[in-house]
């Protein structure tokens, strides 16, 4: 077989494995580029998705690989886009007998010490943070309309600079990674850094007792700076300085320069006015809470993302419930599909609900044993009066035991209560309670009628 038939059939292999948005999104566009003495180049995009393909789908590829190829293959990629030096076009990225792929080690931040002439360094971006995975909604509009402006014609500087505010969990971090990766898919050999404030005060504070001026020379040979949680440099006046220095030599350059904030810079405290000033040169933009359209976009991106099955019921709770951040949001699909698997449940409400209790507090109205009466009948149209009746039909009998179990679970009432309102004894209460959890382990059914009458609450 030759190398691209060999390469086709890992596909097929990896096809089967996984979900086809995974597939589509990650393995439609590699193409083998040779195979030969255990040596095997892939040809990808870039360097982004190669380490996006060993953060989220290492395990298929190595079974894939090894269940075509063999034993002891060696892995290489090879970049579309290659760097100004063609020597690292090609990135050993496993070696030895062994047909384990080994995780590329997470770079260093990128050195500050070193020559500006240098022109291939790492952005230090995350190759999961695109334009196509963020979602868009009215309470982004603006900020992602300006970001995509930005990539797509870093020659406009109508937003230098471009600060991006907003509360924690809103998506600034992704927004202007974003705009970072779209320059580099622009435009190979753009000098393209992301960098925490953080980072950016430790990176300082090491070159402050070596070569500062190797320093200032790396940050100002930048074409585009990102500065995330730029707040972070509060009351360090060495620091803000610098910044303040390389502000103006990359503004008066027009590169551009993108900073993100949990506040508004007229909120800002502890920053000299001159820095201040330049935070307000620009164009400032808030990012909003998550609206409702973009809590549903994010929670079924997230599930596609990570081969989940949300329940149309189960995905309307998570969003209308989690509303502070789309960091929680991907939490919890992260949180339910761990418990789905550990318990080996299928997802429902009930999991749901049991995997946001910790995680979100959820404002739920008052329900009393009139509600759960009329739910119930409702729900398995008959008549709520026939719940109170002696009657022993097997329709009227089971929706009466639900209606206790929903009463004791639901409404917390004492079992006493419950029975006298049915007219039921105590030891009959226990009883229903106890058939109804037991027969909900066995009978999927039921289980989805008591998720759906819990719903309507």
């Amino acid at each position: 077989m030759t190398h691209e038939e060999l390469w086709a059939k890992c596909c097929q292999f990896i096809k089967d494995n996984i979900t086809p948005q995974q597939y589509d999104t990650w393995f439609r566009d590699i193409t083998s580029d040779s195979y030969a003495d255990g040596r095997l180049v892939l040809t990808v995009q870039s360097s982004f998705f190669v380490d996006q393909l060993e953060e989220r789908h290492q395990g298929v590829l190595r079974a894939g690989i090894k269940k075509v190829y063999g034993e002891g293959v060696q892995l290489y990629y090879r970049y579309r886009t290659v760097q100004s030096d063609p020597s690292t076009a090609v990135s050993q990225k496993s070696s030895g007998s062994s047909p384990t792929i080994l995780a590329q080690s997470k770079a260093q931040p990128a050195n500050p010490f070193r020559q500006p002439d240098t022109l291939d360094f790492d952005p230090q971006l995350n190759p999961k943070y695109t334009f196509e995975n963020y979602c868009a909604s009215d309470s982004n509009k603006i900020a992602r309309s300006i970001g995509m402006a930005i990539a797509d014609n870093p020659s406009l500087k109508t937003f230098n600079p471009l600060f991006v505010f907003g509360p924690s969990g809103v998506g600034k971090t992704h927004l202007i990674q974003a705009i970072g990766i779209r320059v580099k898919e622009r435009n190979p050999h753009a000098r393209v850094l992301y960098v925490t404030a953080r980072l950016f005060q430790s990176q300082y504070t090491a070159a402050a007792a070596k070569n500062i001026n190797s320093f200032f020379h790396f940050y100002q040979s930048i074409d585009t700076l990102i500065i995330d949680d730029i707040q972070d440099l509060q009351n360090m006046p060495g620091t803000q300085n610098t910044f303040f220095h390389i502000f103006n030599h990359l503004h008066q350059h027009d590169r551009q320069i993108i900073m993100s904030s949990d506040c508004a810079p007229s909120e800002m405290e502890g920053f000299e006015a001159r820095l201040l000033s330049r935070f307000k040169w620009g164009m400032q933009v808030e990012l909003e809470r998550p609206d409702l359209g973009l809590r549903r976009d994010v929670l079924k991106l997230k599930a596609e993302q990570d081969g989940l099955s949300l329940p149309g019921e189960v995905a309307e709770y998570i969003a209308s419930n989690v509303t502070q951040s789309v960091r929680e949001i991907e939490g919890i699909v992260v949180s339910l599909l761990a418990h789905a698997t550990v318990l080996n449940r299928e997802i429902s409400l009930d999991l749901a609900r049991r995997v946001m209790a910790n995680a979100v507090k959820i404002k739920r109205r008052q329900v009393n044993f009139e509600m759960i009466t009329d739910a119930v009948a409702t729900h398995y149209n008959i008549c709520a009066d026939l719940l109170f009746t002696k009657s022993r039909k097997r329709e009227i009998s089971d929706a009466r035991q639900v209606v206790m179990y929903l009463a004791k679970k639901v409404a917390k009432m004492p079992l006493t209560t419950i029975g006298h309102k049915l007219g039921r004894t105590h030891a009959t209460v226990i009883y229903s309670c106890k058939n109804i959890e037991d027969r909900m382990a066995t009978e999927k059914k039921l289980a989805s009628d008591i998720d759906a009458i819990e719903a309507a609450f």
